[in-house]
């Protein structure tokens, strides 16, 4: 059973006591070679870290937390030189993952660091930078500009934020643009800074004013100029038609109400035309990534940024994506306080709505399918023998939801009952806020926390569709089981879950166009490493080589 192989690679990680007991000793030995009498210090300090070992600690990272086996640089995503104060997650996080990250090509990590380059001598600030803001005002476009830039509009949840600015900063890194993050809807207290000595955050005094409120019906957008002829492509969409003047910047609507006009943004010609214009403001609530796979003049490209197409949102969020200090501190003290001393560690998130009622038969699929997946042991029923209780078989299951209900009933579960195996089964929920509150500051802050601690467990359950899930599974770099919502019926489906073909998120909104034909047509069909969500059959994801 999968579920099964992913303990035992987790005990694996662990490594074995007694192995590990030789190293410690002889590391006792040359702190008493090294140190001689006044040892007192180093001897307390390699007790805690064999109490820290048989607790479950990241390999041997605990051995020193800074150590390069830790890999605190996630194979060269991250750059050293950061003020570590400023941000105390981007190095420590990797000391609280078990599972093993995929390792970014050469290539990304080369890119990464000429974009941050980029970012540095274009960002805000810089004269480049004032040239640019001077050129967007006067209403014209630059011939030849310096710097180029893409607008992130931050909106909507926690979960569509994060995937959008990863989405965006994706395109920049393709076109060669300085990504800003609109810093509504608390993006600028969330996160760390991810590029070193700017800011990926867009000033105030922007000119475009009310440019947060653009949407499908605005004049400026790329879809609207194209069909009110503003912008003029010809058969290749190099060029514009010598008469009308290229634009000082363009709005990209690319949210769920994107006409066939808006979504020839993923044309390949569309995308040389773009290029000429300075400023993109871009909206979206997606993941739009796999909608850049199918830009022809992309794929080369991406085919060497991403060689693994299953892992893209992996890198991404993991480069991008820091808990800020205050967030981190939520993190921090609630693992170590329920979960780090557990030998498995189980995220189960429960996706509702607040104003939906507590479902039985939810809480019935989450329990058929983390029974039927080996994920959780079943319990006894009263008189039945019980196997002796063993703190070695330790499970800590995290729930994530807006409701208490769930993770009421699994603890009340594992306490009034006594498990078949003999583990030992602890429940744990941080919070439970029971609506929505998107933008507020307090809940997008345990939000945070809460999907960053989901992506520190050996496996996740989540709910189908749930960007919230998504971006847990992406950092922590697993593949979900996945709870299907039954399309009209109240019924626990069968199965009632499933392993996720690949950890990255759904495009839930994709073109369906094809750019040459002209027509609709099914990228599923021509794109091996693209497929049909199962969550949303719409929808499309990157998929790995051997799927």
């Amino acid at each position: 059973m999968e579920a099964k192989r992913i303990e035992e690679l987790t005990d694996a990680r662990r490594g074995s006591w007694p192995a590990v007991s030789g190293v410690l000793a002889g590391v006792v030995l040359a702190v008493l070679i090294l140190g001689g009498r006044n040892v007192g210090a180093p001897v307390v300090w390699v007790q805690t870290a064999a109490a820290s070992f048989r607790q479950g600690s990241n390999d041997l990272c605990f051995l020193h937390p800074r150590a390069a086996h830790c890999d605190r640089l996630y194979g060269g995503l991250l750059v050293d030189g950061f003020n570590e104060d400023s941000c105390h997650s981007r190095y420590q996080s990797a000391t609280y993952r078990r599972n093993p990250s995929r390792r970014p090509s050469p290539y990304l990590v080369s890119k990464l660091r000429s974009h941050e380059a980029l970012q540095r001598r274009c960002g805000p600030g810089t004269a480049a930078y004032n040239n640019a803001l001077e050129q967007l005002r006067s209403g014209k476009s630059a011939a030849s500009p310096e710097c180029a830039y893409v607008v992130s509009i931050s909106y909507r949840g926690i979960g569509n934020r994060i995937l959008a600015a990863a989405s965006a900063f994706l395109y920049a890194v393709l076109t060669g643009r300085v990504l800003l993050i609109d810093p509504g809807n608390e993006m600028d207290d969330l996160f760390c800074e991810p590029f070193p000595n700017t800011t990926w955050l867009l000033p105030p005094g922007f000119p475009l004013a009310g440019y947060t409120n653009f949407s499908v019906d605005t004049a400026e957008s790329y879809g609207n100029m194209v069909r009110n002829k503003v912008i003029i492509r010809s058969d290749d969409g190099v060029a514009a038609a010598a008469d009308v003047p290229t634009p000082a910047f363009a709005y990209v609507h690319l949210n769920y109400d994107a006409t066939v006009e808006d979504n020839s943004f993923f044309c390949g010609g569309d995308q040389r035309l773009l290029r000429r214009i300075q400023w993109l403001v871009m909206r979206t609530d997606s993941y739009i990534v796999p909608g850049l796979f199918l830009v022809l003049e992309f794929q080369e490209e991406l085919d060497m940024l991403f060689p693994e197409r299953d892992a893209v949102f992996h890198h991404l969020g993991r480069y991008l994506f820091h808990p800020n200090n205050h967030v981190w501190g939520l993190v921090t003290r609630y693992y170590d306080t329920y979960l780090a001393s557990a030998r498995q560690r189980i995220g189960v998130q429960v996706r509702v709505f607040g104003g939906m009622p507590e479902s039985p038969e939810l809480l019935e699929q989450i329990t058929t399918c983390t029974h039927k997946e080996g994920l959780l042991p079943q319990v006894l029923a009263a008189g039945e023998p019980i196997l002796p209780a063993s703190r070695a078989k330790s499970k800590a299951v995290l729930v994530t939801s807006l409701k208490s209900w769930y993770y009421e009933k699994l603890k009340s579960m594992y306490w009034e009952h006594a498990t078949a195996t003999g583990e030992v089964v602890s429940v744990h929920q941080p919070s439970h806020e029971e609506y929505q509150r998107s933008g507020a500051r307090s809940h997008d802050h345990k939000a945070w926390a809460e999907i960053y601690l989901l992506s520190l467990t050996d496996v996740l359950v989540t709910s189908g569709r749930s960007t919230f899930g998504y971006v847990a599974q992406g950092l922590a770099g697993v593949r979900p089981w996945v709870l299907y919502k039954p399309a009209n019926s109240s019924a626990v489906p069968d199965p009632p879950c499933s392993r996720d073909v690949s950890m990255e998120p759904c495009f839930h909104k994709p073109p369906g166009h094809d750019c040459r034909l002209k027509q609709w047509a099914d990228p599923s069909k021509d794109v091996p490493y693209i497929q049909h969500c199962d969550d949303a059959i719409w929808g499309l994801k990157l998929v790995g080589q051997n799927t």
